[in-house]
Formats: C-alpha cells, structure tokens, sequence
C-alpha cells in the first residue's frame, strides 16, 4: 500500500519509520485557520484533517496520515514561537505549571476519512530566568508547537508527564498503529477496496 505522512516534521518522519520502511512524504500547505468558535481542544484534529483531505485529492488509493500537535497551557493554544519575545513568553506560561498537548491524527483512504486525537498532560518545574534566556538563543524552540522539544534540550524542563511520550513529540505511534490496523479492516473500507483487488 502507498503510504502518505503529510506533514514536514523531521520528528513524526522518524517515529513514522517505526511502523513502516517504505513510504512517502507529502507536506500539506494548506494556510492554518480554525473557525473561531471552535474549541481549543479540537483545533489539532480539525487542522490534521484539512492536510489529510488536501493531500488525499487525486490520491484516494493512498493511505494519507495527517498530524497536528498542539500545546494549550491556561486555555490557550500555544503555536510556534514568532520570535525570541513569543518563546520567552511562552516558556514563562509553561514554568511550573501542567499543560496539555494533544495531537490530532486524520487517516484519509478511498475517500473515507478518520479522525481522533490523543491528549497528554506535561508539567514543568519552575524555570529559572537564566534558563529561559539560555533555551530561547538555541534553535530549538522555533519550530515546535509550544516552544519547546521534550525530546531534545526541553526535557531538563519536564517533571512529569500522563500520558503518551511520543504523542508530545508529535506523533503517538502506538494508538495510530491501532487506528490505522482497525480503519483498514473497517467494513466501509474493505467493501471499497475488494472490486480494486
């Protein structure tokens, strides 16, 4: 089967390498706009489905991932910092204080489409100003939801965490390996994909 991740992120290329040897890396451009009255928590599952949908066209034989991980700390969704004063903002918000990632996944075949999400709760100690302004001069923090990478430098902040590991890396391999077993096996799909055989 064709695998499509549409997603950039070096990390969810390098856990999906865990579930599969062969398989193709489609980026999705889509512009990244939820409806306003969305709730925070359903924003990743809504923009994960967007660049699934949108990598799909034309595409329907491929099985196409689509990802979105957010970090929401005191009900705010934090993105990727802006620039050192958003990172510096951010990693204050953080400091000594549990917040939530959640990665929503989409699964896109056929033209059928599947969604779900995984949360996990991350608390951080409290971060000294020295350590917030010697994080923030690194690369590190510029790319990732949230401003900071818990499996790079960001983990000497981390306390604890309930939930997923990988899922705040960005992809939570282990139910998405479910998910993907139980969609293929679904009914709906192998009702489509028995005439294609």
């Amino acid at each position: 089967m064709d695998i499509i991740l549409a997603s950039a992120s070096p990390r969810r290329r390098k856990l999906l390498s865990m579930l599969y040897s062969d398989y193709r890396v489609i980026p999705s451009e889509i512009r990244e706009l939820v409806p306003r009255d969305l709730e925070v928590e359903k924003c990743p599952e809504y923009l994960a489905r967007a660049k699934a949908e949108a990598i799909s066209q034309g595409r329907e034989k491929s099985l196409v991932i689509g990802c979105d991980t957010s970090v929401i700390c005191e009900g705010k969704m934090l993105n990727k910092p802006r620039d050192t004063k958003d990172a510096r903002i951010m990693m204050n918000m953080l400091s000594g204080s549990v917040h939530r990632v959640i990665t929503g996944c989409c699964l896109c075949y056929m033209g059928i489409s599947y969604c779900f999400s995984v949360s996990t709760d991350v608390e951080f100690y409290e971060l000294s100003e020295q350590e917030i302004e010697e994080y923030i001069v690194t690369s590190e923090p510029y790319d990732k939801a949230g401003g900071y990478g818990i499996q790079g430098r960001g983990a000497v902040f981390v306390k604890g965490i309930s939930g997923d590991y990988y899922n705040v890396v960005g992809l939570p391999i282990a139910r998405l390996k479910r998910e993907i077993d139980g969609f293929l096996s679904s009914s709906e799909i192998v009702r489509l994909i028995k005439p294609v055989l």
